[in-house]
Protein backbone atom coordinates (compact mmCIF):
# COMPACT_ATOMS: atom_id res chain seq x y z
CA UNK A 1 0.00 0.00 0.00
CA UNK A 2 1.36 3.68 -0.68
CA UNK A 3 0.16 6.49 0.16
CA UNK A 4 0.92 9.86 -1.98
CA UNK A 5 3.36 12.70 -0.10
CA UNK A 6 1.56 15.64 0.77
CA UNK A 7 2.57 18.61 -1.17
CA UNK A 8 5.11 20.74 0.42
CA UNK A 9 3.88 24.63 0.98
CA UNK A 10 7.00 27.28 0.37
CA UNK A 11 6.58 28.75 3.97
CA UNK A 12 7.72 32.30 2.77
CA UNK A 13 4.90 32.48 0.37
CA UNK A 14 2.78 31.51 3.23
CA UNK A 15 4.38 34.62 5.46
CA UNK A 16 4.46 36.95 2.75
CA UNK A 17 0.45 36.52 2.00
CA UNK A 18 -0.25 36.57 5.64
CA UNK A 19 2.02 39.18 6.21
CA UNK A 20 0.22 40.96 2.46
CA UNK A 21 -3.33 40.59 4.21
CA UNK A 22 -3.53 43.80 5.97
CA UNK A 23 -2.51 45.59 2.91
CA UNK A 24 -4.84 44.05 0.75
CA UNK A 25 -8.31 45.13 3.37
CA UNK A 26 -6.54 48.75 3.40
CA UNK A 27 -6.53 49.32 -0.59
CA UNK A 28 -9.61 47.73 -1.47
CA UNK A 29 -12.25 50.32 -2.27
CA UNK A 30 -9.31 52.96 -2.62
CA UNK A 31 -8.48 54.98 -5.58
CA UNK A 32 -4.78 55.06 -7.30
CA UNK A 33 -3.45 57.22 -10.15
CA UNK A 34 -0.61 55.57 -11.66
CA UNK A 35 1.53 57.09 -14.13
CA UNK A 36 4.17 55.91 -16.16
CA UNK A 37 5.77 57.45 -19.74
CA UNK A 38 6.18 55.65 -23.16
CA UNK A 39 9.38 54.30 -22.27
CA UNK A 40 7.29 51.98 -19.57
CA UNK A 41 5.14 50.73 -22.70
CA UNK A 42 8.12 49.75 -24.40
CA UNK A 43 10.17 47.57 -21.75
CA UNK A 44 10.12 43.68 -21.98
CA UNK A 45 8.15 43.79 -18.49
CA UNK A 46 4.98 46.42 -19.87
CA UNK A 47 3.00 42.97 -19.88
CA UNK A 48 3.59 42.12 -17.02
CA UNK A 49 2.83 45.42 -15.51
CA UNK A 50 -0.86 45.15 -17.24
CA UNK A 51 -0.84 41.59 -15.03
CA UNK A 52 -0.35 43.58 -12.09
CA UNK A 53 -2.78 46.07 -12.67
CA UNK A 54 -5.62 43.66 -13.39
CA UNK A 55 -4.56 42.38 -10.25
CA UNK A 56 -4.98 45.49 -8.53
CA UNK A 57 -8.19 46.12 -9.92
CA UNK A 58 -9.32 42.29 -9.46
CA UNK A 59 -9.00 43.58 -5.41
CA UNK A 60 -11.11 46.36 -5.64
CA UNK A 61 -8.64 49.13 -6.04
CA UNK A 62 -10.19 52.00 -8.52
CA UNK A 63 -7.37 52.49 -10.94
CA UNK A 64 -6.59 55.84 -13.12
CA UNK A 65 -3.87 54.70 -15.95
CA UNK A 66 -2.17 57.66 -16.77
CA UNK A 67 0.72 57.03 -20.13
CA UNK A 68 2.95 59.24 -21.75
CA UNK A 69 4.24 58.30 -25.26
CA UNK A 70 7.71 61.05 -25.39
CA UNK A 71 9.60 57.94 -27.19
CA UNK A 72 6.71 56.76 -29.79
CA UNK A 73 6.02 60.41 -30.29
CA UNK A 74 10.03 60.91 -30.85
CA UNK A 75 9.88 58.32 -33.46
CA UNK A 76 6.97 59.51 -35.42
CA UNK A 77 7.97 62.67 -36.04
CA UNK A 78 11.43 61.60 -36.88
CA UNK A 79 9.33 59.54 -39.50
CA UNK A 80 7.64 62.80 -40.62
CA UNK A 81 10.57 65.06 -40.73
CA UNK A 82 8.91 67.57 -38.22
CA UNK A 83 10.70 69.63 -35.79
CA UNK A 84 9.46 69.59 -31.94
CA UNK A 85 11.92 71.16 -30.23
CA UNK A 86 12.40 70.61 -26.16
CA UNK A 87 12.50 74.20 -24.72
CA UNK A 88 13.08 74.07 -20.97
CA UNK A 89 12.40 70.05 -20.81
CA UNK A 90 9.31 70.61 -22.16
CA UNK A 91 8.02 70.17 -25.91
CA UNK A 92 7.04 72.58 -28.31
CA UNK A 93 4.49 71.09 -30.32
CA UNK A 94 3.84 73.13 -33.69
CA UNK A 95 0.37 72.32 -35.00
CA UNK A 96 1.69 70.59 -38.09
CA UNK A 97 2.88 67.46 -35.57
CA UNK A 98 -0.35 66.94 -33.75
CA UNK A 99 -1.32 64.63 -36.30
CA UNK A 100 1.83 62.13 -35.35
CA UNK A 101 1.66 63.04 -32.32
CA UNK A 102 -2.03 61.95 -31.40
CA UNK A 103 -1.18 58.35 -33.52
CA UNK A 104 1.35 57.85 -30.79
CA UNK A 105 -0.54 58.47 -27.85
CA UNK A 106 -3.56 56.53 -29.44
CA UNK A 107 -1.59 53.43 -30.57
CA UNK A 108 -0.69 53.49 -26.78
CA UNK A 109 -4.24 53.57 -25.54
CA UNK A 110 -4.98 51.22 -27.77
CA UNK A 111 -2.54 48.42 -26.48
CA UNK A 112 -3.71 48.98 -23.69
CA UNK A 113 -7.20 48.84 -23.75
CA UNK A 114 -5.96 45.54 -26.23
CA UNK A 115 -3.77 43.97 -23.33
CA UNK A 116 -6.58 44.86 -20.87
CA UNK A 117 -9.84 43.26 -22.63
CA UNK A 118 -7.89 39.81 -23.84
CA UNK A 119 -8.50 39.03 -20.05
CA UNK A 120 -4.43 38.05 -19.75
CA UNK A 121 -3.72 34.59 -21.11
CA UNK A 122 -1.66 32.30 -19.95
CA UNK A 123 -2.15 33.79 -16.44
CA UNK A 124 -3.75 33.88 -12.80
CA UNK A 125 -6.05 36.70 -14.68
CA UNK A 126 -7.62 34.59 -17.48
CA UNK A 127 -10.98 35.05 -18.16
CA UNK A 128 -10.87 38.78 -16.04
CA UNK A 129 -11.62 40.77 -18.34
CA UNK A 130 -11.93 44.29 -17.82
CA UNK A 131 -13.36 47.33 -18.84
CA UNK A 132 -11.02 50.16 -19.56
CA UNK A 133 -12.32 53.30 -20.45
CA UNK A 134 -11.19 56.79 -22.10
CA UNK A 135 -12.31 59.63 -22.86
CA UNK A 136 -12.79 63.78 -23.03
CA UNK A 137 -12.37 64.20 -19.57
CA UNK A 138 -9.15 66.64 -19.07
CA UNK A 139 -9.58 70.23 -20.16
CA UNK A 140 -6.68 72.19 -21.66
CA UNK A 141 -5.46 75.67 -22.38
CA UNK A 142 -2.47 76.58 -24.27
CA UNK A 143 1.03 76.76 -22.13
CA UNK A 144 1.39 80.31 -24.07
CA UNK A 145 4.58 82.09 -24.52
CA UNK A 146 7.22 81.44 -21.82
CA UNK A 147 10.75 83.48 -21.76
CA UNK A 148 10.12 84.27 -25.46
CA UNK A 149 9.37 80.79 -26.88
CA UNK A 150 6.09 80.40 -28.20
CA UNK A 151 4.77 76.71 -27.17
CA UNK A 152 2.19 76.22 -29.85
CA UNK A 153 0.22 73.37 -29.44
CA UNK A 154 1.54 72.32 -25.89
CA UNK A 155 -1.15 72.93 -23.36
CA UNK A 156 -1.48 72.17 -19.40
CA UNK A 157 -4.46 70.81 -17.82
CA UNK A 158 -7.24 73.48 -16.58
CA UNK A 159 -9.38 70.80 -15.08
CA UNK A 160 -10.75 67.40 -14.37
CA UNK A 161 -13.74 66.02 -15.15
CA UNK A 162 -14.06 64.56 -11.89
CA UNK A 163 -17.74 63.31 -11.83
CA UNK A 164 -17.26 61.42 -14.96
CA UNK A 165 -14.00 59.53 -13.90
CA UNK A 166 -15.94 58.94 -10.64
CA UNK A 167 -18.88 57.61 -12.09
CA UNK A 168 -16.84 55.14 -14.53
CA UNK A 169 -14.37 53.94 -11.22
CA UNK A 170 -17.52 53.12 -9.05
CA UNK A 171 -19.37 50.94 -12.15
CA UNK A 172 -15.77 49.11 -11.56
CA UNK A 173 -14.20 50.09 -14.85
CA UNK A 174 -10.80 51.01 -15.14
CA UNK A 175 -9.90 54.37 -16.66
CA UNK A 176 -6.78 55.26 -19.13
CA UNK A 177 -5.51 58.96 -20.20
CA UNK A 178 -2.95 59.83 -22.10
CA UNK A 179 -0.75 63.33 -22.64
CA UNK A 180 -3.73 64.88 -24.25
CA UNK A 181 -6.40 67.45 -23.38
CA UNK A 182 -9.14 69.77 -24.78
CA UNK A 183 -10.12 72.56 -24.79
CA UNK A 184 -13.54 74.53 -24.76
CA UNK A 185 -12.78 75.56 -28.58
CA UNK A 186 -12.76 71.76 -29.72
CA UNK A 187 -8.57 72.07 -29.91
CA UNK A 188 -6.12 69.25 -28.56
CA UNK A 189 -3.08 70.19 -26.37
CA UNK A 190 0.03 68.01 -26.11
CA UNK A 191 0.74 67.76 -22.28
CA UNK A 192 2.91 66.67 -19.84
CA UNK A 193 1.62 63.34 -18.36
CA UNK A 194 2.95 63.91 -15.22
CA UNK A 195 1.24 66.79 -14.97
CA UNK A 196 -2.24 65.25 -16.72
CA UNK A 197 -1.37 62.45 -13.45
CA UNK A 198 -0.54 65.41 -10.46
CA UNK A 199 -3.53 67.09 -11.52
CA UNK A 200 -6.05 63.76 -11.97
CA UNK A 201 -4.64 62.63 -8.70
CA UNK A 202 -5.29 65.83 -6.64
CA UNK A 203 -8.86 66.63 -7.82
CA UNK A 204 -10.10 63.01 -7.01
CA UNK A 205 -8.33 63.39 -3.68
CA UNK A 206 -6.86 60.01 -4.66
CA UNK A 207 -5.68 57.87 -2.02
CA UNK A 208 -2.24 57.48 -3.91
CA UNK A 209 -0.28 58.79 -6.61
CA UNK A 210 1.99 56.41 -8.52
CA UNK A 211 5.22 57.34 -10.45
CA UNK A 212 6.65 54.19 -12.60
CA UNK A 213 10.16 55.22 -13.63
CA UNK A 214 13.32 53.78 -14.83
CA UNK A 215 14.66 53.98 -11.91
CA UNK A 216 14.37 51.63 -8.46
CA UNK A 217 13.45 54.85 -6.71
CA UNK A 218 15.22 58.11 -5.49
CA UNK A 219 18.80 57.66 -4.48
CA UNK A 220 21.53 59.63 -2.50
CA UNK A 221 24.64 57.46 -4.25
CA UNK A 222 24.41 54.37 -3.63
CA UNK A 223 21.98 54.67 -0.82
CA UNK A 224 18.01 54.40 -1.64
CA UNK A 225 15.94 56.83 0.12
CA UNK A 226 13.03 55.05 0.98
CA UNK A 227 10.75 57.58 2.94
CA UNK A 228 10.96 61.62 1.99
CA UNK A 229 8.68 64.47 3.08
CA UNK A 230 7.95 67.30 1.83
CA UNK A 231 10.48 69.18 3.07
CA UNK A 232 13.08 67.10 2.60
CA UNK A 233 12.20 66.63 -0.95
CA UNK A 234 12.85 70.64 -1.31
CA UNK A 235 15.93 69.90 0.29
CA UNK A 236 17.62 67.29 -2.35
CA UNK A 237 16.31 69.29 -5.31
CA UNK A 238 18.64 72.14 -4.14
CA UNK A 239 21.90 72.58 -6.36
CA UNK A 240 21.54 69.28 -7.42
CA UNK A 241 21.70 68.28 -11.37
CA UNK A 242 18.95 65.68 -11.49
CA UNK A 243 17.48 63.85 -14.50
CA UNK A 244 14.58 64.97 -16.03
CA UNK A 245 11.91 62.30 -15.04
CA UNK A 246 12.89 61.97 -11.29
CA UNK A 247 13.19 66.08 -11.30
CA UNK A 248 9.24 66.02 -12.41
CA UNK A 249 8.04 63.31 -10.31
CA UNK A 250 9.57 64.59 -7.20
CA UNK A 251 8.13 67.99 -7.81
CA UNK A 252 4.46 66.34 -8.63
CA UNK A 253 5.09 64.40 -5.35
CA UNK A 254 5.97 67.23 -3.48
CA UNK A 255 2.98 69.29 -4.96
CA UNK A 256 0.86 65.88 -4.47
CA UNK A 257 1.47 65.82 -0.88
CA UNK A 258 1.00 69.72 -0.17
CA UNK A 259 -2.56 69.40 -1.56
CA UNK A 260 -4.15 66.62 -0.38
CA UNK A 261 -2.76 62.89 -1.71
CA UNK A 262 -0.85 62.00 1.40
CA UNK A 263 1.30 59.20 -0.29
CA UNK A 264 3.06 59.73 -3.47
CA UNK A 265 5.18 56.41 -4.60
CA UNK A 266 8.17 56.51 -6.79
CA UNK A 267 8.72 52.61 -8.46
CA UNK A 268 10.40 50.97 -11.20
CA UNK A 269 8.82 49.94 -14.40
CA UNK A 270 11.60 47.36 -15.06
CA UNK A 271 11.77 45.54 -11.96
CA UNK A 272 8.93 42.77 -11.92
CA UNK A 273 7.09 42.60 -9.27
CA UNK A 274 8.04 46.17 -8.01
CA UNK A 275 4.48 47.59 -8.04
CA UNK A 276 3.29 44.85 -6.02
CA UNK A 277 6.03 44.67 -3.62
CA UNK A 278 5.76 48.89 -3.05
CA UNK A 279 2.00 48.14 -2.36
CA UNK A 280 1.89 44.97 -0.20
CA UNK A 281 4.64 44.86 1.55
CA UNK A 282 5.77 46.96 4.95
CA UNK A 283 9.09 48.54 3.05
CA UNK A 284 8.19 48.17 0.14
CA UNK A 285 10.35 48.81 -3.14
CA UNK A 286 10.93 52.09 -3.77
CA UNK A 287 10.47 55.91 -2.58
CA UNK A 288 7.41 56.76 -1.00
CA UNK A 289 7.15 60.80 -0.31
CA UNK A 290 4.28 60.72 2.57
CA UNK A 291 2.22 64.41 3.94
CA UNK A 292 3.71 63.10 7.32
CA UNK A 293 6.06 61.18 8.36
CA UNK A 294 6.35 57.26 7.65
CA UNK A 295 6.63 56.07 10.66
CA UNK A 296 5.02 57.86 13.78
CA UNK A 297 6.69 58.41 17.42
CA UNK A 298 3.53 58.36 19.88
CA UNK A 299 2.31 57.71 23.15
CA UNK A 300 1.24 53.95 23.50
CA UNK A 301 -2.35 53.16 23.81
CA UNK A 302 -3.96 49.54 25.25
CA UNK A 303 -4.51 48.83 21.64
CA UNK A 304 -0.85 48.44 21.34
CA UNK A 305 0.01 45.97 23.75
CA UNK A 306 -0.24 42.88 21.44
CA UNK A 307 2.61 44.80 19.83
CA UNK A 308 4.53 45.73 22.61
CA UNK A 309 4.36 42.09 23.96
CA UNK A 310 5.47 40.49 20.28
CA UNK A 311 8.43 43.24 20.62
CA UNK A 312 9.79 42.31 24.31
CA UNK A 313 9.52 38.35 24.38
CA UNK A 314 12.70 37.84 22.04
CA UNK A 315 14.57 40.29 24.23
CA UNK A 316 13.16 39.15 27.71
CA UNK A 317 13.94 35.95 26.74
CA UNK A 318 17.76 37.05 25.82
CA UNK A 319 17.44 38.34 29.33
CA UNK A 320 18.29 41.97 27.68
CA UNK A 321 15.32 43.15 29.36
CA UNK A 322 13.46 42.49 32.49
CA UNK A 323 10.44 39.83 31.72
CA UNK A 324 6.74 41.99 31.87
CA UNK A 325 3.97 40.45 32.20
CA UNK A 326 0.64 41.31 29.47
CA UNK A 327 -0.85 42.36 32.97
CA UNK A 328 2.14 44.66 33.67
CA UNK A 329 2.38 46.36 30.32
CA UNK A 330 -1.53 47.04 30.89
CA UNK A 331 -1.07 48.87 33.68
CA UNK A 332 1.72 51.16 32.87
CA UNK A 333 0.80 51.56 29.05
CA UNK A 334 0.62 55.12 29.82
CA UNK A 335 4.26 55.42 30.15
CA UNK A 336 4.82 53.30 27.24
CA UNK A 337 5.55 55.64 23.72
CA UNK A 338 5.66 53.61 20.82
CA UNK A 339 7.14 53.91 17.24
CA UNK A 340 4.31 52.58 14.35
CA UNK A 341 5.03 51.84 11.10
CA UNK A 342 1.69 50.66 8.99
CA UNK A 343 0.10 49.42 12.73
CA UNK A 344 3.36 47.55 13.17
CA UNK A 345 5.24 48.57 16.66
CA UNK A 346 9.05 49.04 15.75
CA UNK A 347 9.76 50.24 18.70
CA UNK A 348 9.20 51.36 22.55
CA UNK A 349 10.26 53.04 25.59
CA UNK A 350 9.14 53.75 28.57
CA UNK A 351 8.85 56.76 31.24
CA UNK A 352 8.29 55.98 34.59
CA UNK A 353 7.84 59.03 37.19
CA UNK A 354 10.42 58.88 40.01
CA UNK A 355 9.39 61.82 42.63
CA UNK A 356 8.85 65.56 41.65
CA UNK A 357 12.10 65.95 39.87
CA UNK A 358 13.39 62.45 38.27
CA UNK A 359 12.41 59.88 36.07
CA UNK A 360 13.13 56.49 34.89
CA UNK A 361 13.75 55.20 31.09
CA UNK A 362 13.08 51.65 30.71
CA UNK A 363 11.94 49.27 28.13
CA UNK A 364 14.04 50.70 25.19
CA UNK A 365 13.61 48.35 22.24
CA UNK A 366 13.62 48.76 18.79
CA UNK A 367 13.36 45.50 16.33
CA UNK A 368 16.06 43.41 14.72
CA UNK A 369 15.00 44.72 11.27
CA UNK A 370 14.99 48.40 11.79
CA UNK A 371 18.36 49.01 14.14
CA UNK A 372 20.15 50.23 11.23
CA UNK A 373 18.82 53.65 11.79
CA UNK A 374 18.18 55.99 14.44
CA UNK A 375 15.49 55.12 16.22
CA UNK A 376 16.04 54.16 19.41
CA UNK A 377 17.52 58.00 20.03
CA UNK A 378 14.35 59.26 18.68
CA UNK A 379 12.25 57.67 21.11
CA UNK A 380 15.23 58.78 23.78
CA UNK A 381 14.69 62.40 22.29
CA UNK A 382 10.89 62.12 22.71
CA UNK A 383 10.92 60.63 26.14
CA UNK A 384 13.18 63.70 27.54
CA UNK A 385 10.48 65.94 25.66
CA UNK A 386 8.43 64.21 27.89
CA UNK A 387 9.55 64.46 30.85
CA UNK A 388 10.55 68.29 30.44
CA UNK A 389 7.04 69.13 30.01
CA UNK A 390 6.23 67.37 32.98
CA UNK A 391 8.76 69.69 34.75
CA UNK A 392 11.26 66.59 35.34
CA UNK A 393 15.19 67.53 35.26
CA UNK A 394 16.41 64.09 35.81
CA UNK A 395 16.55 61.17 34.18
CA UNK A 396 17.54 57.87 34.96
CA UNK A 397 18.18 54.85 33.81
CA UNK A 398 18.98 50.86 34.76
CA UNK A 399 20.74 48.48 31.89
CA UNK A 400 23.18 45.49 31.78
CA UNK A 401 24.44 45.24 27.92
CA UNK A 402 23.14 48.88 26.43
CA UNK A 403 26.16 50.81 29.08
CA UNK A 404 27.51 52.10 26.43
CA UNK A 405 24.44 53.54 24.08
CA UNK A 406 23.24 55.32 26.51
CA UNK A 407 27.05 57.02 27.38
CA UNK A 408 26.99 58.07 23.81
CA UNK A 409 23.05 59.62 24.62
CA UNK A 410 24.52 61.78 27.41
CA UNK A 411 23.92 59.48 30.42
CA UNK A 412 26.54 59.54 33.15
CA UNK A 413 27.27 56.41 35.16
CA UNK A 414 26.23 57.62 38.88
CA UNK A 415 26.25 55.01 41.76
CA UNK A 416 22.57 53.63 42.93
CA UNK A 417 22.59 55.49 46.02
CA UNK A 418 21.35 58.96 43.05
CA UNK A 419 18.32 56.93 42.88
CA UNK A 420 15.83 58.63 44.22
CA UNK A 421 14.83 56.86 47.67
CA UNK A 422 11.58 54.89 46.73
CA UNK A 423 13.43 53.64 43.21
CA UNK A 424 16.43 52.68 45.66
CA UNK A 425 14.60 50.62 47.95
CA UNK A 426 13.67 48.37 44.56
CA UNK A 427 17.07 48.27 42.97
CA UNK A 428 17.71 44.76 42.00
CA UNK A 429 21.17 43.88 43.12
CA UNK A 430 20.79 40.58 41.64
CA UNK A 431 20.91 41.44 38.06
CA UNK A 432 23.65 43.96 38.95
CA UNK A 433 22.49 46.37 36.55
CA UNK A 434 24.57 49.84 36.31
CA UNK A 435 22.71 53.08 36.92
CA UNK A 436 23.33 56.29 34.39
CA UNK A 437 22.19 59.42 34.90
CA UNK A 438 21.18 62.48 32.88
CA UNK A 439 20.39 66.21 33.23
CA UNK A 440 17.52 67.73 31.32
Amino acid sequence: MTTSAMPQINPEYVHWFRNSAPYINTHRGKTFVIMFGGEAVNHPNFSTLIHDFALLHSLGIKLVLVHGARPQINDNLNDAGIESPLHQDIRVTPRDAMPAILQAVGAIRLQIEAQLSMGLANSPMYGSRIDAISGNFVTARPYGVRDGMDYQMTGEVRSIDVDAIKNNLQHNHMVILGSMGYSATGEVFNLLAEDVALSTAVALGADKLIFLGAETGISDGDRLLREMIPNEVDRFLRGRDINREINYFLNCASTACREGVHRTHIISYAKDGALLEELFTRDGSGTLISHDPYEEIRRANIDDVVGLVELLTPLEEQGILVARSRERLEQEIDNYSVIERDGMILGCAALHPLDDDSAEVACVAVHPDYRSGNRGADLLAFLEQQARSHGRHKLFVLTTRTAHWFVEQGFTEVSADALPDERRAKYNNGRNSKVFQKTL
